[in-house]
């Protein structure tokens, strides 16, 4: 499970990259990459979304613990 949740972790990060260099720079570092609306890079945004998904399951857990 902590492969998993370190997978998820770093889907989200990429992601979350990828959005940093969108708004700064207006660059899509997916799109770069894999090509633009190709099977790839919609895997890549399918995964990132599904990780994100994932750890809203944290949110309770982190927020509970921090004070």
């Amino acid at each position: 499970m902590k492969l998993f949740n370190c997978l998820c972790l770093t889907l989200s990060i990429i992601g979350a990259l990828n959005w940093g260099l969108i708004g700064i720079f207006d660059f899509n570092l997916v799109s770069a990459i894999f090509g633009n609306a190709t099977f790839l890079s919609r895997l890549i945004y399918s995964l990132v979304g599904l990780s994100g998904l994932y750890l809203i399951t944290f949110y309770g857990f982190i927020c509970k613990n921090e004070v």
